[in-house]
C-alpha cells in the first residue's frame, strides 16, 4: 500500500518484529500505524472523487468516470476532510520519524487549506477567465490511454457523462449567484472562444473526436466501426448538449449577474478571504501589505539591473523608449509558429547538456513540446506545463503559445523555456514523481510557492551554465523575473488595496517588457484567480535565500549540486517545512 512505503526507521522494524503472531485491537496502532493508514485512506478517497486525476496519476480503476460536481457532493467531501483532519490532529508528531513528520506537515496543510476553501464557499466559483471544466475537458484526450477496446470504452464513458458533468458545474454557480460569489464581468470577455469550437453540428469536427481517426493495431476494424458510431453519439447527445447548455447559462443567468469590482475583499467575508489566499499560495505567515512591500522592493532592485543591461546595448533613450523599442522591432518576434518552437527546442537542448553541471540526479522521464490549443490560445499565457502520467505512460509537455506571435519574444525563449521545462518545472516535477518511499500523495503534492518557486529559480540558473549571453536576452530574464516581481504588487494591490484593473496593467507595463496583449491577459488571470500569482516570487526568494544561507554556512564545503539535491529530495513541500530540511542539510555537512 502506498502508506506503507516509507516504514524505513529500524525502530519500526523492530516494534513489528516483537509484535509478530499479537493480534492488535482496532485503536491500539501506534501512531506511525494510524498516520500511514489516514494517509492511505485519505489517499484512496481522493482517487475515487477525482478520477481524471487518478487516471493521470496512473491509476485506471476509474477510467470510466468524471467526478461528482453537485453542491453536495462538494459538501460531503468537506465533511470527509473534516474527519481527517481531527484523525491527523489525534496523532503525536513529536512520536514520528522525520520523513513521518513532513508527511504530517504537508498532508495537515492541504487539509487546513482545502476547509478554508471550503469555509469560504470557492468551489461556487469552478472557473476562471482562462480554466475550467470547460477548458480541461477537451484536453481529455491527451490525458488517457488509447491502447485497447476497454480504452475507447471509458472514454467513450466520459463523453457520455459530460452533460450531467457540466449540469452539475452550472448548479454550482448558480449557487454562487445567489450567494454573491461570482467573477467580475471583465474577465470574461471573449470567454465564448473556449465554447463555441465545443458545439459543432457534425461530431468528426469535434477536438474530442480526434481519438477515433487513428486507432492501435489492437482494435480490430468492425470494433472501430461499433466505436465511432459510439463516440459520434456521446458527442451529439453529451457534449455538444452539455457546452450548449453552459453558453446559455453564462449568456442568459451568469454574465448578468457578475459584478462589477474586480477584488476579492468586495466578495462576502472578501478581506479574510484574501488573507487566506496570501497564507494558502506562499505557505508563509504573511499579510498582503508585507507582501505588497516585498514586491516594491524587489521591483526597485530589478529595475537597477536592468538599466545597466540597457546601457550595456548602448541604447540611446531610457527605459520606457527602450521597452517600446523591444515591443515594436520586428526583429525581436518570430516569423511563423514553427520558428518559434524551433528556437525553443534549441534552447532546451543546449540546457539538457548542462543538467550534470547543476544536479546529481536527473528525472528518467522525458519532455516534449506541443502548441497551445487554439480554442484557449487568446486568453492564454505565453506558455505552461503539463506533467507527464504518473504511470510513465507519457511524457511531460510544454506548451507554446503560437496565437499572436508579435506577442512572443525571441528575447524571452531563454527564461521561459528553462522555467516551464528544464531545469525548471519538468525536472522538479518528474522527479517529484519518481520518488521512491514517499506515500503517494507526496509525489504529486502540488505546493504551488514550491513549485513555481523552482521554476523561476531554474531561470537564473542560466547564467551559472552560460545562458543569457545575448544582453537582450538577459534582459528577458529580467523582464521575467520583474513579470513575478510585478505580481506581488498589482495582485495585492487590487484585492486587498483597492488598485483598479487599468491600474495594475499600467504597472506592470511600466517596469516590464512584456506584450500589452500579455501583460491584460496575465492581470485578467490574477482578477478570477486571487493569490495564486504570489507564489512565484514568493518561493523563488526562499530557495534564494536558503541557498545564501548554505553557501555562508558551508563556504568550501558548498556543492551546488548537493545542495540541489536537498531542495528536491523530498518534493513538493511548504517553505517552512523546505527550510527546516536545508538546515538539516547545512548541519549534516558541516
Amino acid at each position: 500500500m502506498a502508506g506503507k512505503r516509507f516504514l524505513v526507521a529500524c525502530f519500526v522494524l523492530i516494534s513489528m518484529l516483537s509484535l509478530a503472531g499479537q493480534p492488535r485491537a482496532r485503536g491500539q496502532e501506534n501512531d506511525t500505524e494510524r498516520l500511514h493508514a489516514l494517509i492511505d485512506e485519505a489517499w484512496q478517497f481522493g482517487l475515487e472523487e477525482a478520477p481524471v486525476f487518478a487516471t493521470r496519476v496512473g491509476d485506471h480503476r476509474y477510467n470510466d468516470r468524471l467526478s461528482q460536481q453537485s453542491v453536495a457532493a462538494h459538501r460531503r467531501r468537506l465533511a470527509k476532510t473534516e474527519e481527517f483532519q481531527r484523525r491527523l490532529q489525534a496523532i503525536d508528531r513529536n512520536k514520528l520519524t522525520r520523513l513521518d513528520q513532513i508527511n504530517v506537515d504537508v498532508f495537515g496543510r492541504l487539509l487546513h487549506d482545502d476547509l478554508q476553501e471550503g469555509r469560504y464557499r470557492s468551489y461556487l466559483m469552478p472557473i476562471t477567465n482562462r480554466s475550467g471544466f470547460h477548458v480541461s475537458f477537451p484536453q481529455l484526450a491527451n490525458q488517457v490511454p488509447f491502447g485497447t477496446v476497454a480504452d475507447y470504452e471509458n472514454y467513450i464513458s466520459r463523453l457520455s457523462q459530460f452533460d450531467r458533468y457540466a449540469t452539475e458545474h452550472i448548479e454550482l454557480m448558480r449557487a454562487g449567484i445567489k450567494a454573491q460569489l461570482v467573477l467580475p464581468a471583465v474577465v470574461l470577455e471573449g470567454y465564448r472562444d473556449a465554447v463555441d469550437t465545443h458545439i459543432v453540428d457534425d461530431p468528426q469536427r469535434s477536438l474530442l473526436f480526434a481519438p477515433f481517426r487513428d486507432f492501435p493495431d489492437q482494435v480490430e476494424p468492425p470494433q472501430q466501426e461499433k466505436l465511432i458510431a459510439a463516440g459520434k453519439d456521446a458527442i451529439t447527445n453529451s457534449v455538444v448538449v452539455g457546452y450548449r447548455k453552459f453558453l446559455e447559462f453564462m449568456e442568459q443567468e451568469y454574465l448578468p449577474a457578475c459584478r462589477s469590482s474586480i477584488g476579492a475583499s468586495s466578495l462576502p467575508e472578501g478581506r479574510d478571504f484574501y488573507r487566506h489566499r496570501v497564507r494558502r499560495f506562499t505557505t508563509l505567515d504573511v499579510t498582503p501589505e508585507q507582501v505588497h512591500a516585498t514586491g516594491l522592493d524587489e521591483v526597485k532592485r530589478i529595475r537597477a539591473e536592468m538599466a545597466e543591461v540597457i546601457e550595456q546595448v548602448g541604447f540611446d533613450g531610457d527605459f520606457a523608449a527602450f521597452v517600446a523599442h523591444l515591443r515594436t522591432a520586428p526583429e525581436f518576434y518570430p516569423a511563423t509558429a514553427e520558428s518559434l518552437k524551433k528556437d525553443t527546442a534549441y534552447v532546451l537542448k543546449k540546457m539538457d547538456g548542462q543538467l550534470p553541471r547543476l544536479f546529481r540526479t536527473l528525472p528518467r522521464t522525458p519532455y516534449g513540446i506541443r502548441e497551445v490549443p487554439a480554442y484557449i490560445a487568446p486568453k492564454t499565457t505565453t506558455a505552461y506545463y503539463q506533467q507527464p502520467a504518473g504511470d510513465g505512460s507519457q511524457a511531460g509537455f510544454y506548451y507554446i503559445n503560437t496565437y499572436n506571435l508579435k506577442a512572443r519574444p525571441l528575447y524571452g525563449v531563454e527564461a521561459l523555456s528553462l522555467h516551464e521545462a528544464v531545469p525548471g518545472h519538468h525536472l522538479q516535477i518528474a522527479l517529484q514523481q519518481e520518488l521512491q518511499g514517499l506515500p503517494e500523495f507526496r509525489r504529486f503534492a502540488g505546493i504551488t510557492a514550491f513549485i513555481e518557486g523552482w521554476a523561476l529559480y531554474a531561470e537564473r540558473l542560466g547564467l551559472e551554465v552560460g545562458f543569457y549571453q545575448d544582453p537582450y536576452s538577459n534582459f528577458g530574464r529580467l523582464t521575467y523575473e520583474m513579470w513575478r516581481a510585478c505580481r506581488l504588487v498589482v495582485d495585492t494591490g487590487m484585492h486587498h488595496l483597492g488598485w483598479t484593473r487599468q491600474q495594475a496593467i499600467q504597472f506592470m507595463a511600466d517596469n516590464t517588457a512584456l506584450s500589452r496583449h500579455n501583460i491584460a491577459a496575465e492581470v485578467d488571470r490574477y482578477i478570477s484567480w486571487p493569490g495564486q500569482a504570489l507564489a512565484y516570487k514568493t518561493g523563488e526568494l526562499k530557495i534564494r535565500e536558503l541557498r545564501r544561507l548554505a553557501e555562508q554556512d558551508l563556504g568550501a564545503a558548498f556543492d551546488i549540486r548537493s545542495f540541489h539535491d536537498a531542495v528536491l529530495e523530498h518534493g513538493a513541500v511548504p517553505l517552512d517545512v523546505l527550510e527546516e530540511n536545508i538546515r538539516r542539510f547545512i548541519r549534516k555537512h558541516q
